[in-house]
């Protein structure tokens, strides 16, 4: 076998398995990366498997036809039809997920939200939900000011930390607090750098904080270590020309529950918006319906976060729970999730959506099909360029205007 054999098997294997990944859950959480990953880098996937496929027809030419070694190459060929089939869904998928959401950010901020806009806050807003080139050269990131590792409380002794990003020009700019997560046992503020560093760059004083982390901390230690950063920043916003009167919450899954929870009830100031990222909604639930597969192992998470299952943790359970704190007059909501996610599943963050709007309060819902949990974490991948085109515009009409 020569050189050139062997490459041609070996893209089309690596491209088969790869793709594979953007249809199969992962079972476990080593596997995990796999069925996150493998969607967000599926326009290199298909360039890939194109390579396979012409490498395999350019072998054919070289062995007999009907020879044991064409026969190798058609199944080779065939195996990399299928992947570039299967590479092809989320690209396949993005123009009628985007007719869904602008449908509903159309209805709920406005026909001319976009419009109504700064004219220097629309210059600065990415042109399309997704980019070829971006997803192999990278989401452009201007150069902002980082301050790192600020102390803002020290509950039980334990520092905790928080960055703040901000423009290059000084200036008087709208909040963004963002609130990793983690299963609310693991992360710290430098987690999302490209996503806190992207933000600013957009007009924001950024502040990613901390909190303390279970099982040594368990609920609702995070939430208070939340209200304190957030007292934190209202205290020292002129340090940090931060504008304290326009403030959005933006969470990622632990973090997203902590975010809706201090949104929706206990913020020590007011806030215009909360961006939740595949966050859980209702625990008790959450806990007696795992999903299949279970990569995290769901109820062993709550227990670690909770201390105990529902039954006995019953009001527990509830104050942890988003979807209690419902009420009129809430900020406006962007809730985001990934249709295959297996650890917080796309239907709770519909069913907060409805809830929501039954209260009388403004909520879109961006449901995307073939994307997986922590989606993001591939900055120039699909779903992250696809959701922060709406997430920057969300916030841009929640945070500039009025």
């Amino acid at each position: 076998m020569d050189l050139w054999v062997g490459l041609v098997i070996g893209l089309g294997v690596l491209g088969f398995s790869l793709s594979l990944w953007i249809v199969i859950p992962a079972p476990v959480l080593s596997l995990l990366p796999l069925s996150v990953g493998a969607p967000e880098i599926s326009p290199g996937l298909l360039v890939l498997n194109a390579l396979a496929l012409a490498g395999g027809l350019g072998l054919l030419k070289r062995f007999p036809l009907r020879s044991s070694m064409s026969w190798w190459i058609l199944a080779l060929m065939g195996m990399s039809a299928i992947a570039l089939t299967l590479s092809s869904i989320p690209l396949r998928q993005l123009g009628a997920a985007r007719q869904q959401v602008e449908q509903q950010m159309v209805q709920v901020l406005g026909a001319d939200y976009g419009q109504r806009l700064p004219a220097a806050v629309q210059g600065r807003l990415r042109s399309q939900p997704f980019s070829f080139w971006d997803s192999f050269r990278g989401v452009p990131i201007p150069e902002v000011r980082e301050t790192l590792g600020v102390t803002f409380a020290s509950p039980d002794g334990v520092p905790l930390k928080l960055n703040v990003y901000r423009p290059e020009r000084v200036g008087r700019y709208p909040a963004i607090v963002t609130i990793y997560g983690g299963g609310w046992q693991r992360g710290s503020a430098d987690d999302e750098g490209a996503f806190n560093r992207y933000l600013a760059a957009q007009g924001y004083a950024v502040w990613a904080i901390s909190y303390r982390h279970a099982p040594e901390y368990r609920f609702p230690a995070q939430l208070e270590d939340v209200v304190a950063a957030i007292a934190f920043i209202r205290d020292h916003a002129d340090d940090y020309e931060t504008d304290i009167d326009r403030v959005a919450l933006v969470g990622r899954s632990a973090g997203a529950q902590l975010a809706m929870l201090a949104g929706y009830g206990v913020s020590p100031v007011p806030i215009r918006a909360v961006v939740n990222y595949y966050g859980p909604v209702n625990l008790t639930e959450g806990y007696n319906n795992v999903p299949v597969p279970d990569p995290i192992e769901s109820r062993l998470v709550l227990e670690t976060f909770l201390g105990g299952p529902p039954t006995a943790l019953p009001e527990l359970y509830q104050q942890a729970s988003p979807i209690s704190k419902l009420k009129p007059g809430l900020p406006p909501s962007l809730l985001i999730y990934g249709g295959r996610d297996n650890v917080v599943q796309a239907k709770y963050g519909a069913g907060l959506a409805r809830a929501l709007e039954a209260e009388g309060n403004a909520a879109v819902f961006v449901s995307m099909p073939w994307a997986d949990h922590a989606f993001d974490a591939v900055f120039q991948g699909v779903s992250n360029q696809f959701s922060l085109y709406y997430v920057e515009r969300f916030l841009a009409w929640a945070l500039h205007q009025g």
